[in-house]
């Protein structure tokens, strides 16, 4: 890497692998990616040259979440929980540590290589799934509950939301013509499509479809969809079809005892709303309040989330809480479109690595419409790199 020292190229590619394997190894090189930064503050012309896209928003979302922590009704507790706003750094750190256009493709393209390492060993996780767990640390963590694909993560939801960020965010490559596009790009990317699949995870694959969608009309190409539906029908076709056309039915199907139960979580949310309209009930706080909400006829009478992430923002925070949420997604999108527009049709690869980062944060958002997956360490920590990408390819295309 070219704008990175070697030894911060080495924390990037711990925060890749904890990224694909390990929340606290993640975590950990954040950490140090963090402190590398604000030791280059000292430097007059390292400051000078750092930008600090979003940082309006980001602190109007940070001081909207503290103060419903300080109303909260167990304030010690929700401020424990506001520790989860610190994953915001990972943004403005990979934002100035990342040299430019080549820097982020080597991001993306060795995040996205770890990621089809784990898809792979999901499909075989699903195929080869035992009725008992085998023995030993690591078999018994890969082999308990395999029926649906989630690698070395601890429930198949989060693998879902790092696979429709990661894909939607390489489609584009998958779709460029040589040299750009490597031998090894479509089929990583079809083990990784069909990982998704194996989920079973709805609310990811609709996130996943309407972010394709997206990524469709930002680049005026037709074949992103027929590349995901190519894919679809290969794992009709591979994959216990029977399990899939189930899930693929129960989407439409009112009387589905899932979907159910998420609408009777969303009216116990917006009754927990009406309550505390402005700043919410805090953070964290949600399973403390919602056994006094919950429906006399609901199946869960306790929860920590209400399955909608918009809502549980609301929630948690209040209106004031929400409405700076929604500011950081609104001046992402029309920060990164203009970059877009700006770049010239003869630079395909920074096309693709603002349109990619682009269509993923839709398929993230969109997918939270049925999940809490800002919740996520995981998956907000893949949301926050890859929506650094479109201003890493403006500060280079600046220089």
């Amino acid at each position: 890497m070219s704008g990175a020292r070697p030894l911060q190229r080495w924390v990037l590619a711990l925060f890749l692998v904890g990224l694909a394997l390990s929340i606290t190894l993640s975590q950990l090189a954040l950490a140090l990616l963090v402190l590398f930064w604000l030791f280059r503050l000292r430097d007059a012309q390292a400051r000078a040259a750092m930008t600090f896209p979003l940082a309006a928003p980001f602190l109007a979302f940070v001081a909207a979440s503290l103060l419903a922590a300080l109303r909260s009704g167990d304030v010690g507790n929700s401020l424990l929980h506001s520790k989860a706003l610190l994953l915001g750094l990972a943004f403005f750190a990979l934002v100035n540590t990342l040299g430019g256009r080549d820097d982020a493709d080597w991001f993306l393209s060795r995040f996205f290589l770890l990621i089809a390492a784990v898809s792979l060993l999901s499909l075989a996780q699903v195929s080869f799934c035992p009725q008992e767990p085998w023995s030993g640390p690591l078999l018994s963590r890969l082999t308990r509950k395999c029926f649906r694909a989630r690698g070395f993560y601890s429930i198949y939801m989060t693998l879902a939301g790092v696979l429709t960020l990661t894909l939607l965010a390489f489609l584009p490559r998958v779709l460029a013509r040589p040299p750009d596009r490597r031998w090894w790009t479509a089929p990583a990317w079809v083990v990784s499509g069909l990982a998704l699949v194996l989920t079973y995870t709805r609310g990811a694959w609709f996130g996943f479809l309407v972010g394709a969608a997206s990524l469709s009309l930002l680049l005026r190409r037709a074949a992103v969809l027929g590349v995901v539906g190519g894919v679809l029908v290969l794992a009709l076709l591979l994959f216990q079809a029977g399990t899939l056309e189930d899930r693929l039915r129960s989407l439409v199907d009112p009387a589905d005892p899932t979907l159910r139960e998420r609408f009777r979580m969303w009216e116990t949310g917006l009754a927990m709303v009406r309550d505390h309209p402005l700043t919410g009930v805090g953070m964290g706080q949600v399973k403390r309040v919602f056994p006094r909400y919950a429906r006399p006829d609901a199946i869960k009478k306790t929860t920590s989330h209400v399955h909608n992430t918009p809502l549980q923002i609301l929630v948690e925070r209040g209106l004031l809480g929400l409405a700076a949420w929604l500011w950081i997604w609104v001046a992402f999108f029309v920060h990164a479109f203009r970059i877009l527009r700006r770049i010239g049709a003869d630079r395909q690869r920074e096309r693709a690595l603002v349109a990619g980062s682009l269509a993923a944060i839709v398929g993230f958002l969109v997918a939270g419409l049925s999940e809490f997956n800002f919740g996520d360490a995981e998956v907000v920590l893949v949301a926050y790199a890859l929506m650094a990408l479109p201003f890493v390819v403006e500060r280079s295309a600046a220089r």
